[in-house]
């Protein structure tokens, strides 16, 4: 399962004028979740519930003020293993 293009403004980088202005970054998640429920009995109560997904990456990332996108992209691979039980994810950060 995949998120493309999410973009998050956040206050993200090393410089005193980063630190005073929001950057757009825009994210792209790979998920490794089990599907198994929702595909055989078709109901989206056991579905990855990605607006959900998209909802933790902005919080993480909007919370956390962070200095490198390799932090950035850290916490939210963290906090998305923890949070949807994913047994991978990756995840890919574009800063202008």
């Amino acid at each position: 399962m995949s998120i493309r293009d999410l973009r998050v403004a956040a206050v993200i980088g090393v410089y005193d004028w980063e630190r005073e202005i929001e950057q757009e970054l825009t994210f792209s998640v790979d998920m490794a979740a089990d599907v198994a429920a929702a595909a055989s009995r078709d109901d989206i109560a056991d579905a990855l519930d990605y607006s959900a997904v998209a909802r933790t990456v902005r919080a993480v990332v909007t919370e956390g003020r962070f200095q490198l996108i390799e932090t950035a992209a850290g916490r939210v691979a963290q906090s998305l293993t923890a949070e949807y039980g994913l047994s991978w994810v990756r995840v890919q950060v574009v800063k202008p």
